[in-house]
């Protein structure tokens, strides 16, 4: 499912949500949500890093594969094992502002509802137009990494393409850019 809900403003869409079931139970589903230190495809090939684990209040950065460039990053607004996870959240290549990210996990009959909830991006944004394709990426390969070990195939030719042109990322995306101290507030 994916919908987006627009607010009375023109400049933000309140929310968008994707949404699967995941036939795997729920603690199974978070720790491959919250996993650190490692590549996750689901996440664009991005490796989750923090300085100092997960939880409320901790910086938290995707980086690439090779370490040299952090893809995005925020701060961790609400961690609730096995049930919520909510993060700020900015394209580093972008120049829109941060927006909200939210996880919810829900055990249901045959698995684990899994909904990603993207709020207050700029409406019309580079961020809202990435976010929409990102949030139905996500959870499709989610989902297949949980249930088959690896992403769907769609998802694995889209990451092999994208390895293909790393080379390009912008040099605004350099992990020395985005050091763990630098807070990523949303106004």
């Amino acid at each position: 499912m994916n919908e987006a809900v627009h607010t009375g403003a023109a400049d933000e869409v309140e929310k968008t949500y994707n949404r699967v079931v995941i036939r795997a139970p729920i603690h199974k589903v978070w720790a491959e949500l919250t996993r650190e230190d490692t590549v996750l495809p689901f996440f664009f090939n991005s490796t989750c890093k923090t300085p100092d684990g997960l939880k409320v209040g901790a910086p938290v950065r995707m980086v690439s594969k090779n370490g040299k460039h952090a893809a995005v990053v925020g701060d961790v607004l609400e961690f609730d094992p096995p049930y919520r996870y909510a993060h700020t959240f900015k394209f580093t290549s972008l120049e829109d502002p941060p927006c909200i990210i939210r996880y919810e996990l829900k055990e249901v009959d045959g698995g684990t509802e899994f909904t990603l909830i993207s709020e207050r991006v700029p409406a019309g944004s580079k961020s809202e137009n990435y976010m929409r394709s990102g949030g139905v990426f996500i959870t499709n390969n989610l989902k297949a990494f949980v249930e088959t070990g690896k992403a769907s195939a769609g998802g694995r030719f889209a990451l092999f393409m994208m390895g293909l042109t790393a080379f390009m990322t912008p040099s605004s995306c350099k992990i020395e850019n985005w050091p763990f101290d630098r807070k990523i507030n949303v106004d």
